[in-house]
């Protein structure tokens, strides 16, 4: 860590090493705040969420009275994030995805409809406040279910076109995204719970299943144990990424570095079933993804710079807001019914508000506040990941180009 006076501002200038340390501190004052607030707790509000945000308007506050700030060095934010879709590859034991079946193909269809509805929102509100078609497109599916990336990558290149603020507005319009994504995700999936009186099921012979085959079967893992498992997850992390960038360069166009490596973790995982290379422990790879995922979003959220926000509360924030309400709507009386109105419905639809706003992290740590309050559902944590991070792209991509394509002009594709 180092300082500097500029300008009568006080820079905090925060190595990986510190924003990390920062990041773990601010997830165990979420916990402890969480712990002592009912109201968190009750309403299923994520402890990175609730750190995060506090620091959050620390930052916003030593801006405004020009006395502090903060820079920090997030590299370590992409390798978290990695790191737990990896522990969700290596959970996917081929026998417990079989078991997603026809739920899974129709969350995803639900997920691309969704998609195409965010962008006929987004149209429809631009001809309402006169905000240009790219602008208000960035506030559409490119940023609530393609998340930063698809925004930053949609944002330059109609910037190149002669719409200078795309990256800005493609930025603030997902960090807006990923912040009702969290905030409203948990609360929906608890009022439908409470109002049916859902319950998990624990008669299902899914959970069962996952008992069996991620079962540790009381042996003591040595150190050695310990290490196979942590370097299968590094070697996946490292093979997936490397697919990843190969599948990017082959398609023309990037391509999640966490999918890649999630899905070589799902095939590592079932041929170590078949010839067992080395002692898989799913509660060891479970418990590293949980604290991956949590430092991932608490590093993420502290990080965010409220003040460059606000000179876009207008037009972009009021399309933000529109797709928040319109989602979680959908999910109440359309999505909920339609995946089967019980307790693993409810999950996913806490999942989707977290993916279908802002990323795919955002899901996890929404339907994990639910887990932790009600309980488990393993259909939900299989198939949300699965279609947040990779699946939904073949339909929201396509469709997505196509609305550029009619109402941007001059956009080539």
């Amino acid at each position: 860590m180092s300082f500097e006076t500029v300008e009568g501002t006080l820079n905090i200038i925060c190595t990986m090493v510190m924003t990390t340390a920062l990041a773990a501190i601010l997830l165990l004052i979420g916990f402890w705040i969480r712990k002592k607030v009912s109201f968190l707790t009750k309403y299923c509000i994520p402890a990175p969420v609730v750190g995060g945000f506090l620091f959050m308007f620390i930052t916003f506050a030593g801006h405004q009275s020009g006395a502090f700030a903060f820079k920090f060095d997030t590299t370590f934010q992409s390798p978290f994030m990695v790191a737990f879709f990896t522990t969700v590859g290596l959970g996917a034991s081929l026998s417990l995805l079989k078991k997603g079946g026809f739920l899974l193909i129709v969350y995803w269809l639900i997920a691309g409809i969704v998609s195409i509805i965010q962008n006929c929102i987004s149209i429809g509100l631009a001809n309402v406040t006169g905000l240009e078609y790219p602008y208000a497109l960035l506030a559409g599916a490119i940023s609530m279910i393609g998340g930063h990336g698809a925004a930053g990558s949609y944002g330059s290149t109609f910037s190149e076109m002669g719409y200078p603020a795309g990256i800005t507005v493609g930025a603030a319009a997902a960090t807006f995204g990923l912040i009702f994504g969290v905030l409203v995700g948990g609360p929906v999936a608890r009022m439908l719970i409470e109002k049916n009186h859902l319950a998990p099921d624990n008669s299902e012979t899914m959970d069962t299943s996952v008992e069996e085959i991620n079962a540790g079967h009381g042996e003591k893992l040595t150190n050695l144990d310990v290490l196979k498992n942590v370097t299968a997850i590094l070697f996946c992390m490292a093979l997936g990424t490397e697919i990843s960038g190969w599948i990017g360069k082959l398609i023309g166009m990037s391509f999640p570095s966490y999918v890649g490596a999630m899905f070589v973790a799902m095939l590592v995982r079932n041929l170590n079933e078949q010839f067992h290379w080395y002692h898989f422990r799913f509660p060891l790879v479970d418990g590293i993804g949980d604290v991956m995922l949590n430092l991932y979003l608490s590093m993420a959220l502290m990080s965010l710079n409220l003040y460059q926000l606000l000179d876009l509360i207008g037009p972009v924030l009021l399309i933000v807001v529109a797709q928040v309400a319109a989602l979680v709507l959908l999910s109440i009386f359309v999505i909920f019914p339609i995946l089967g109105k019980n307790y693993d419905a409810a999950v996913m639809c806490a999942g989707l508000l977290g993916h279908g706003l802002g990323a795919t992290p955002s899901a996890i740590v929404n339907m994990t506040a639910v887990k932790d309050k009600y309980g488990m559902s393993r259909k939900a944590f299989m198939i949300v990941p699965i279609v947040g991070a990779f699946l939904v792209d073949i339909i929201y991509q396509p469709q997505t180009i196509a609305f550029i394509k009619f109402f941007v002009q001059g956009f080539a594709g």
